[in-house]
């Protein structure tokens, strides 16, 4: 009850993950564009949600940062996604 309570209303890395990759399925969003627009309905600071990124998502925005020329691509080889 209790438990129910407090994972309902806090965000974890997990639930976070879950939520980001329905948005990005659902829309054209990229993972970029999914986080700012779940920080921005569920009124989470952006500053606070590294946290909440998993290594996964993590890989798959630095896909998309570096698609858009928002970063270096590395010298390793690109994986698609």
């Amino acid at each position: 009850a209790v438990d129910d309570v407090f994972e309902e209303n806090f965000m974890t890395a997990a639930k976070f993950s879950v939520e980001i990759e329905k948005i990005v399925k659902d829309s054209t969003l990229n993972y970029i564009e999914a986080i700012v627009q779940f920080c921005d309905d569920k009124n989470i600071e952006l500053d606070g949600v590294n946290k909440l990124i998993s290594k996964p998502l993590k890989e798959k925005l630095k896909y998309d940062a570096q698609r858009l020329n928002f970063m270096k691509a590395t010298s390793r080889g690109m994986l698609k996604l």
